[in-house]
């Protein structure tokens, strides 16, 4: 219980870090956000491992690093996690995120970044969290945190910078049932993420197979 607490923990405070970032204007959102997925993962790493996302359980359980019978109940926490602080976001606020990609920008391309900040953010986590190659490092928290800064930074104005099903569906399903908005850029956060949470994992295998 206590690894699925954490995941809905360190989940809920990355999406309502989001939310208020967004929603405050914030200069430089990418910045806060990153670190809070930082400060989550130091929390919540030696516990849980930390994954925050479906498509990092995804590429964890791909490569054996996550029981089989783990993976459904981290989704639920996570997703959970980023359902209920979508809807402080909302009680706090007075609104809702609506996420969605950039103006001009075509479903292929939003899902195509997508993918490929998703399939970046998991393969730090696969190298830097889940191998005895880097085992007892200090650094992969900041790691994995910053790779989020470089993904919103260069990837959040296309395809609206979810990186991560639990996000979208969080902030989508709260602003379609409170905000006015549609469902229709859902399967983006959900397609994108776990394709290159699948791709990680198949990078990191042929990774693994190189002599240290």
């Amino acid at each position: 219980m206590a690894k699925y607490l954490t995941e809905f923990i360190g989940t809920f405070f990355l999406v309502l870090t989001i939310g208020f970032t967004v929603l405050n204007g914030t200069a430089m959102p990418a910045l806060p956000i990153g670190a809070s997925l930082m400060v989550m993962v130091y929390m919540g790493g030696h516990i849980s491992g930390a994954h925050y996302n479906p498509a990092v359980s995804l590429a964890l359980l791909l490569r054996g690093k996550l029981p089989s019978s783990q993976f459904v109940p981290y989704v639920v926490a996570q997703v959970a996690g980023g359902l209920v602080a979508a809807f402080i976001v909302n009680a706090v606020m007075g609104k809702s995120v609506a996420i969605a990609p950039g103006d001009g920008v075509t479903p292929l391309s939003a899902v195509l970044v997508e993918l490929l900040y998703t399939f970046a953010l998991a393969l730090v986590v696969l190298n830097s969290a889940a191998t005895e190659k880097t085992k007892g490092n200090s650094f992969y928290g900041l790691a994995i945190g910053f790779t989020i800064v470089v993904a919103a930074f260069a990837g959040g104005p296309i395809s609206g910078g979810a990186f991560n099903p639990a996000v979208g569906i969080g902030l989508v399903v709260v602003n379609a049932l409170l905000g006015g908005g549609t469902w229709g850029s859902l399967w983006l956060y959900l397609v994108g993420p776990f394709l290159g949470g699948a791709l990680a994992a198949m990078v990191f295998r042929m990774q693994e197979d190189v002599p240290s």
